[in-house]
């Protein structure tokens, strides 16, 4: 044997025997014994040698360790107990109709079907469910599933599209379980709640928060909303924001998601204060329809600009550009570049709070308005009359009645009616009215379609209907208009004619 090989060998050696030392010294400090030190490849194919293992009998802390949290969790459990058979799971089915056009411009007609779902809340014995009216909206077939399965047709009592409230009503025989309606002005920023619904139609579920904020605003007509960081997902809209008594304090309305096409809870979720639900349920059984004060002015914030030309350095109020005659604000002698400053002694801030202290006044009571005209404080009295389509025109006094038109004149021959926007719509960035009925005869017929947006009159951006038929009238009985639209996301420009007037 030469001294090349031998001292291949005898490094092979020293090699072998420093990986075993390595490796015993490795099974040793493992706690392993010597059949630790067999290769795998040594043994048998297909053997398997079980593991020692040990799991622990014992929780570190026990029920007396965490007793305020113990006894936490045991209320959580009885709450959601107590609320869930409450609430229900709403689903839907209607045709919606496209108008389309094929390359001729031929117009047709195609019915396709839709699908929704949603949250609701059982509120009576007699089977009356809350939801939301975006829930149901243009849907011919509602279906209410109950907290044991059974499942039941509804029908629709009533509605309120600007709350996005609707009321339905299960049709069964038996008596339901309903749930209480609390005092949302009772509600504090920080306290707990939670939200219940049905998201994705998984079944009921529950999440836990707190109040964040409260007036929170979608739109200009919709404000006062409870905000939540309780998860609010796709599916709850309608059902209930419930606090620690499982009173009903709010009804789940809308997520503030970037996402437009899939949107989902980022920690900010809204929900309608409950007194106002309570007031458009009581309206909606009693009358089929939510019934609201009317002023009849048109309003502006007092932004640099107005208070400018008005010459006004308070610190709140709303300035008026416009009065409707035989109005409750004409009857009450406001004039036009007055600056409400309190209105039935609540100070007012912005023009969408007096919308809102409006909406809610009672009907045929009278109102107390504090006024500044032209440096003077004045008190003025009138009494509120319903709000309606009829009430919501506007008329103009012209400087030459021969060669102008009254807004009804104007409004009847244009033949257009619209909506306010709903808080979902309002909450994806749009502002102005959605047509929702053009009359056969009417100008804008085949030029203006239900379900357009409209969001300019005469370039001058709208936010709601009474800026709408104020402009639209005063601006239609002189002078050719032209209307801002948005359809199917594309910006379109409509021209209303000079109307013909009488000499």
């Amino acid at each position: 044997m030469n001294s090349g090989f031998r001292r291949l060998l005898a490094l092979a050696a020293v090699f072998i025997i420093a990986f075993s030392a390595v490796s015993a010294l490795r099974v040793w400090r493992a706690g392993g014994d010597y059949r630790d030190l067999v290769p795998a490849f040594f043994q048998r194919k297909g053997e398997f040698r079980p593991e020692t293992f040990t799991l622990p009998e014992k929780a570190p802390l026990t029920l007396d360790d965490v007793e305020l949290l113990s006894r936490l969790n045991d209320e959580y459990a009885r709450l959601t107990d107590a609320v869930v058979p409450s609430v229900v799971s709403i689903n839907t089915a209607g045709i919606r109709t496209e108008r389309l056009q094929d390359i001729y411009g031929r117009t047709q007609l195609r019915n396709s079907p839709t699908q929704g779902e949603g949250s609701g809340i059982i509120v009576t014995k007699e089977g009356h469910v809350i939801t939301n009216h975006h829930v149901i909206a243009g849907q011919q077939k509602i279906q209410i599933t109950l907290h044991g399965g059974k499942t039941f047709p509804a029908t629709l009592i009533g509605e309120d599209q600007l709350l996005d409230i609707a009321v339905l009503k299960i049709n069964a025989t038996e008596e339901f379980v309903p749930l209480k309606l609390g005092d949302s002005s009772q509600v504090r920023v920080g306290q707990m709640v939670f939200a219940v619904g049905n998201p994705f139609g998984l079944g009921e579920t529950v999440t836990q928060g707190i109040i964040s904020a409260k007036e929170r605003s979608l739109s200009d007509n919709q404000r006062d909303l409870f905000q939540t960081d309780a998860a609010i997902n796709p599916g709850n809209s309608g059902g209930p924001l419930v606090n620690l008594r499982g009173e009903i304090i709010g009804i789940n309305v809308a997520i503030l998601s970037k996402d437009r096409e899939n949107p989902g809870f980022q920690g900010v979720g809204f929900s309608i204060p409950s007194n106002d639900v309570k007031d458009a349920l009581f309206q909606i059984l009693e009358r089929g329809r939510p019934v609201r004060g009317f002023l009849g002015v048109q309003m502006r914030d007092l932004d640099p600009a107005m208070r400018s030309a008005i010459h006004f350095t308070g610190e709140n109020g709303v300035g008026i550009l416009g009065i409707l005659p035989n109005s409750p604000a004409e009857n009450a002698g406001l004039l036009p570049w007055d600056v409400i400053l309190t209105y039935n002694g609540e100070k007012v801030s912005s023009s969408s709070q007096l919308i809102t202290l409006v909406q809610r006044s009672p009907v045929g009571k009278d109102a107390t308005i504090e006024v500044w005209r032209k440096g003077e404080m004045l008190e003025l009295k009138t009494r509120i009359r319903e709000s309606g389509t009829a009430e919501t025109t506007a008329k103009r006094t012209p400087s030459n009645p021969s060669k102008s038109l009254n807004s009804d004149e104007v409004l009847n021959a244009i033949g257009l009616e619209v909506r306010d926007l709903s808080a979902p719509e309002a909450l994806h960035g749009f502002r102005g009215v959605v047509a929702t009925r053009v009359t056969e005869s009417a100008i804008v017929a085949g030029k203006v379609l239900p379900g357009d947006l409209i969001v300019a009159v005469n370039n001058t951006q709208i936010s709601n209907t009474n800026e709408f038929y104020l402009h639209l009238a005063a601006s239609a009985s002189v002078q050719a208009t032209t209307l801002q639209i948005i359809r199917h996301g594309e910006s379109q420009r409509i021209d209303i004619p000079d109307l013909p007037r009488g000499e």
